[in-house]
């Protein structure tokens, strides 16, 4: 089990701000929102955003602000768990993180177990700690991550959350401030997917669920899921289904 000692979300710091502990107590984990130099294999070198780095207990922790100001998370703690003690990830060596916000709001989490001794708070800051490891390794071990990846992820993110919008490659592209020729060739590099696929998937999957839990035509569940024409949202589903939306509700409801 973790124990955590500190835990802080956006805190942010003047532009003459650094940290410099020649051997740290505890473990030590922290998530920068902006440029910072740390020290690694006994040199100081500037790191971007969104870099994440991990102390054992004893190493030297020096990091400082690059810019005016510095605002980072930082987690204090001590465990015994293998998935921390042996943990593949490197110590003192910042790494960049593929998915910040993600992480940020396990942050943000464990920010409010910590502050409220509620009757499972050990078990929960337990798997939250978990979860953001899990979130570190696989940032670890994926290709390089570039500064367009992070509005990749917001764009994604923000049609998988409303795919009934009106979704087009040129309002996409105008979103990142790109070509659409560009958009379509990093989207589907970076997720395998076009992104309008990624659209179209996002609205069926939207749409089964509206078949299956809500008594609404399929004209209804057609047009709250983005598509002006009934028939051209028959023709897409099933495409991908594989039956009508008639037959899908029909079946799933037996």
């Amino acid at each position: 089990m973790a124990h955590i000692h500190f835990v802080e979300c956006n805190t942010a710091h003047t532009g003459n701000f650094a940290i410099d502990v020649p051997a740290g107590h505890h473990w030590l984990l922290v998530i920068t929102k902006t440029p910072a130099q740390f020290w690694v294999n006994g040199g100081i070198k500037e790191y971007p955003a969104h870099s994440a780095v991990l102390y054992r207990p004893q190493q030297k922790v020096y990091y400082r602000s690059c810019t005016g100001h510095f605002v980072n998370d930082w987690i204090r703690f001590e465990s015994d768990e293998a998935y921390i003690t042996e943990s593949p990830l490197p110590f003192g060596i910042p790494f960049a993180l593929s998915d910040p916000q993600y992480c940020q709001k396990l942050i943000e989490l464990l920010v409010v177990e910590r502050s409220f001794n509620l009757d499972c708070k050990e078990s929960s800051t337990d798997h939250l700690l978990r979860t953001l490891f899990n979130k570190l390794w696989e940032s670890y071990f994926q290709d390089k991550v570039t500064p367009q990846h992070y509005n990749l992820l917001k764009l994604r993110t923000a049609i998988q959350s409303n795919p009934g919008d009106y979704w087009t490659v040129s309002r996409m592209a105008d979103f990142l401030r790109i070509s659409p020729g560009y958009l379509q060739n990093i989207y589907k590099k970076t997720f395998g997917i076009s992104c309008m696929d990624d659209v179209i998937n996002s609205r069926i999957r939207m749409a089964k669920e509206y078949l299956i839990h809500n008594a609404q035509s399929i004209a209804e569940v057609a047009s709250r899921c983005g598509y002006q024409n009934v028939e051209h949202f028959c023709r897409q589903f099933k495409q991908i289904t594989g039956r009508t939306p008639g037959h899908f509700q029909k079946y799933a409801k037996n």
